[in-house]
């Protein structure tokens, strides 16, 4: 049964370690000992490289260990091990398939589908499992016995009598399938004490992404749903997927300032930590000079911060910070910075939030800069499920203290608040919004603050501009009316305009140039 909190307490069951840390999570340990666990999947899906995994980490307690190979050999299974740099000496491998080769003589296949070759098979099962009697076994793969046994009938009694067999004895065992079963059939999964579920789904464009899934561990609380994992050299790596949990006791809750006299006027004195700030607006109105400017104010303060970057690459961001005397080069070199730019085909969701709740709780950051939400959209297969995954994380990075600045783009120059490729302004706790507007036959940019959770803020719009130092804010634009439409009305002086070099014309010469003759 699946429990709802993120934190899966361990409870009092001796367990038997899968090998996999991320999975270990999801289960509150790993799975309870002696008992039959079925891991389904396609072909390719990674069971072979799990059920290694559990040998291995079996091996390294100094248990005995045995893997029982129906499809693969024992040099297919080494050229496995050596992908992931694994050495299997120590684990006792019997190649089942070439035994029965030699016992039946001249075949055209490894086995007939005949009722005798099938007790013939379960009968070197059950005696190589006796005279090795180890206390971790791996059967690969379940789909080879389904040929023999022909009938679901008979496949059930055999799958039923390996369970009778392993119950008395003090051995883990996991079963290896590749979802040949026809559909609807379900006899393995109830026979199981528990079921993992590995899939890999291909996308349209990009890298493949794979999940796994917990369906069931008999008398067991453990995390449910979908968590992403990734195939690497040493295995497999799962995700877990974030879950609410209780707020951390004694986190800072203090205020937490741009540095900008008139944009923390604007904020109502600035933002709470902990909390989740969004940044809205058309593309180049000043959205990640902004959240670079906040970012450097948490640095001030001596805390580390962690910036994704998922529309920018590394090199512009770090050129824009220098021409606008915004150097991070320093806070990067010393560790205080992490700007890591991400790959949206290639990182999935679930392990883009593992590795910000691996920041928060083994890097002690207090502030995640995410630029943008629309390149964050694109590592999602369902975009409808980007705002469950926002709310996970946002909820998460708020119960640990730590304050989130995410920049979403709108569509079109002048943008429109409606019409945003995904809505989750509702999930922040500080909403800015970002316009251009025209005056005077100039394009200029405004900023307000439409939604601040935490306590009050103005109600005006200012004025910015991108300058030295970051966003330069303006006064309240009170002399026009209808700036949030783009094209406001003009009702005073342009005094209260911020003065920019770029709307000075250059002056020119009292004189005007001759022509002179060209000299003979």
């Amino acid at each position: 049964m699946a429990n709802r909190r993120s934190k899966v307490e361990p409870q009092k069951q001796e367990r038997a370690a899968t090998g996999v840390s991320g999975l270990d999570a999801i289960l509150g340990g790993g799975l309870p000992i002696n008992h039959i666990y079925l891991i389904d999947g396609e072909p390719g899906a990674g069971k072979t490289t799990l059920g290694l995994q559990f040998l291995l980490n079996g091996l390294a307690k100094g248990e005995k260990c045995l893997y029982v190979t129906l499809s693969e050999s024992r040099a297919e299974l080494e050229s496995v091990a050596n992908t992931h740099d694994w050495d299997l000496t120590g684990i006792e491998i019997y190649e089942l398939a070439s035994q029965d080769s030699e016992e039946l003589g001249n075949t055209y296949t490894v086995f007939h589908p005949a009722e005798v070759e099938l007790q013939q098979t379960m009968d070197a099962v059950l005696k190589i499992a006796e005279e090795k009697n180890p206390q971790r076994m791996v059967f690969d793969s379940l789909s080879e016995m389904r040929l023999l046994a022909r009938e679901p009938l008979r496949f059930r009694r055999q799958i039923l009598a390996l369970k009778q067999f392993f119950s008395k004895r003090e051995c883990t065992v996991l079963l290896l399938d590749d979802k040949s079963a026809p559909a609807g059939d379900l006899q393995l999964q109830s026979l199981a004490h528990g079921v993992i579920l590995l899939e890999h789904v291909a996308l349209e464009y990009g890298s493949e992404r794979r999940r796994l899934q917990v369906q069931k561990v008999r008398g067991l609380k453990f995390r449910g749903g979908y968590h992403d994992f990734r195939l690497t050299t040493g295995g497999l790596e799962v995700f877990p997927r974030i879950l609410h949990d209780e707020p951390r006791p004694g986190v800072d809750r203090g205020v937490f300032k741009s540095g900008s006299k008139n944009l923390d006027a604007l904020l109502g004195g600035g933002i709470s930590c902990g909390t989740s700030m969004l940044i809205t607006g058309a593309a180049g109105t000043g959205k990640s000079v902004l959240s670079t400017q906040f970012a450097r104010a948490s640095m001030q303060r001596g805390e580390k911060v962690r910036f994704y970057l998922f529309d920018e690459r590394l090199t512009t961001f770090i050129q824009r910070s220098d021409a606008l005397d915004m150097s991070v080069r320093k806070e990067v070199e010393s560790g205080q910075l992490i700007i890591r730019q991400v790959e949206p085909t290639d990182l999935s969701p679930g392990e883009f939030a593992s590795e910000v709740v691996r920041a928060v709780l083994e890097e002690e950051v207090k502030l995640v800069v995410i630029d943008s939400i629309n390149g964050y959209m694109q590592s999602m297969p369902e975009e409808r499920l980007l705002p469950i995954q926002i709310h996970e994380l946002l909820s998460f990075l708020s119960n640990n203290g730590v304050s989130c600045v995410m920049t979403l783009v709108q569509h079109g120059i002048f943008g429109n608040p409606v019409d945003e490729a995904v809505d989750i302004s509702y999930l922040a706790d500080t909403v800015i919004l970002m316009r251009y507007f025209e005056v005077l036959g100039s394009v200029r940019q405004a900023i307000s603050v439409v939604k601040k959770r935490s306590g009050n803020h103005e109600r005006t719009i200012r004025e910015c501009n991108v300058g030295k130092g970051g966003l330069v804010v303006g006064d309240p634009l009170t002399d026009f009316h209808g700036v949030l439409t783009g094209v406001p009305q003009y009702k005073g002086s342009a005094s209260p305009l911020i003065q920019r070099s770029a709307d000075i014309p250059k002056k020119r010469d009292k004189k005007p140039s001759v022509l002179r003759k060209p000299r003979k």
